[in-house]
């Protein structure tokens, strides 16, 4: 690349004037709690979303210590709505040790940050230069993207050499003690100006450098292998309704929206919805009738794949719950209590 050292400096110049006012960003020195829960919360989320999400939870857990000091279903309901929920677990896991080993005191160095659960070379690039400035990349999607096209890298970036190869050209272009600027800088840029499908050239200022466009392929890179397609399941969820109270259970501990709450649900087509329901409830000890009709149907998108749920309602008839463990009755006045799995908190509007 021509002039290649000049670009990280207009890199700068351009954030300095152009970057967005986000409530984890301050001036001066970062807290590295402050970018540990923003970069989590971004993972995968829209920096619209994340706002409101993100500042009732620093009301609600302002620092290490009272994160760490928190009840898990307590967290994971703050949590509700942000989806991917193992991204909460881990924070709260990792949070506890920070408070136990090291004190409440995060530690600076990316290699000690990786120890941590569900600490990425990403997330703890970031931790350790935009919170302590140590001269290490923080390379998530945009920055990927930005250099993909910069360099005129042709191959697939999300394969492992890519992203190493775009690690060590992000290091060696970190300007001397501005690495906290500079990465913050490239994932802004990637964000704003240097978007996916239609990059916005004719306002980039690093346009001059930028193979991809030199070779007129701007609008083909970065390479991105097409992911896996999404599987479809089906569901019957049961409201079921005990005087002013109705039957929840809670999720396993691992896989897919773990520890969070639902209504009983079985999985097939609606045919045999009231059949395999009454078979649930049977199951762990109590008879139910079941109104006929769909009372609520819908759909929520994951990112592997999609639930389709038809929502019928019912009334429990007799019998004692067998599994009280992970199984009870809700008093419907307290179901706000509660973190709600994915799409059955769009059911507790039957509950309003």
């Amino acid at each position: 690349m021509k002039n290649s050292d000049k670009w990280p400096l207009l890199l700068l110049e351009w954030f300095s004037k152009n970057r967005r006012p986000l409530p984890w960003r301050s001036e001066g020195k970062r807290d590295p709690y402050a970018v540990w829960v923003s970069e989590v919360m971004s993972q995968q989320t829209k920096v619209e979303t994340v706002k409101p999400y993100y500042e009732s939870w620093m009301e609600q857990f302002p620092s290490v210590a009272e994160l760490a000091a928190a009840d898990e279903q307590d967290v994971l309901r703050q949590w509700q709505g942000l989806g991917y929920y193992s991204r909460a677990k881990n924070l709260l896991t990792a949070v506890r040790e920070v408070q136990n080993k090291y004190g409440g005191v995060i530690p600076s160095e990316k290699a000690e940050l990786l120890t941590l659960k569900g600490v990425g070379d990403y997330t703890a690039g970031a931790i350790s230069s935009l919170a302590y400035n140590r001269p290490v990349a923080a390379v998530d999607g945009n920055v990927l993207r930005v250099l993909a096209r910069l360099y005129k890298i042709e191959e697939n970036i999300l394969s492992t050499n890519v992203k190493k190869e775009v690690t060590r050209l992000v290091e060696s272009q970190i300007p001397p003690g501005r690495a906290g600027d500079f990465n913050e800088a490239l994932m802004e840029f990637g964000a704003v100006i240097c978007i996916p499908k239609y990059p916005r050239c004719s306002d980039c200022p690093l346009a001059d450098f930028c193979e991809a466009k030199a070779a007129g392929m701007e609008t083909v890179l970065p390479v991105r292998l097409a992911s896996k397609k999404q599987t479809e399941e089906k569901y019957a969820v049961l409201v079921c309704r005990r005087n002013k109270s109705v039957l929840v259970r809670q999720r396993p501990d691992r896989g897919l929206l773990a520890s969070m709450w639902e209504f009983p649900a079985v999985r097939g087509e609606e045919g045999r919805a009231e059949e395999k329901l009454k078979d649930l409830m049977a199951s762990v000890g109590i008879s139910v009738f079941i109104e006929p009709e769909i009372v609520m149907k819908i759909k929520h998108v994951f990112s592997h794949k999609k639930w389709h749920l038809s929502v019928y309602e019912g009334q429990y008839t007799g019998g004692n719950l067998t599994e009280k463990e992970k199984w009870q009755w809700l008093p419907v006045c307290e179901y706000t209590s509660l973190p709600w799995a994915g799409p059955h908190g769009k059911i507790t509007a039957l509950l309003s």
